[in-house]
């Protein structure tokens, strides 16, 4: 029997480091797979099966990643949302109970009521550029850290610091080497 022929089949993710909690609203279906290539393949099959109008997950700052790779090669509509708008929407409606069950419905639950714009995923280059972005800001946050550090400790431990501070900004030039070769051969930019 085809579920979508009767209702509008709408499926939550909640991603953890180790597993995937899954919900498949209205249809009561909750199952949790490892945050896998095998798991994550696994939940695809169930979940195309049901013919979703739409996935939706959390964006996580790259857990939901291979997920949503998966599901973009499997060609089923996803979304990825801002954990802010599922916190709001918890809050709507009243649900303050948490575990990764209820996060999972909660995003189902999401999904069926805001129906939110799918999302459509940005080419290899540009999830490259990002990732290399996103990298460089974290090797200047660290840079920061060490020189504040410098200016207030001691100077007999500044020797533990300068090395550190040499290998950021080895790694920073390499970073930023790459961003420049990105965007030299690539058309996008």
């Amino acid at each position: 029997m085809n579920t979508n022929t009767l209702q509008n089949i709408n499926v939550g993710v909640d991603t953890g480091k180790s597993q995937l909690d899954i919900y498949i609203r209205p249809l009561d279906i909750y199952f949790t797979v490892p945050n896998t290539d095998k798991g994550i393949s696994d939940a695809i099959k169930i979940i195309k099966k049901h013919k979703p109008q739409r996935v939706v997950i959390e964006a996580t700052g790259r857990l939901e990643m291979p997920f949503i790779l998966a599901c973009d090669k499997a060609k089923l509509p996803y979304v990825v949302a801002n954990p802010l708008r599922i916190k709001r929407f918890a809050e709507a409606i009243g649900q303050r109970a948490k575990n990764d069950r209820l996060d999972a419905e909660l995003i189902a639950h999401y999904a069926e009521r805001v129906q939110p714009e799918l999302t459509k995923l940005k080419s290899e280059n540009i999830r490259h550029m990002s990732d290399l972005v996103t990298r460089r800001n974290q090797l200047l946050t660290m840079q920061t850290m060490e020189r504040n550090r410098l200016q207030i400790l001691p100077k007999n431990i500044s020797s533990t610091i300068t090395p550190i501070l040499t290998a950021l900004k080895n790694q920073l030039e390499k970073v930023e080497a790459k961003i420049e070769k990105l965007i030299e051969s690539c058309p996008e930019y």
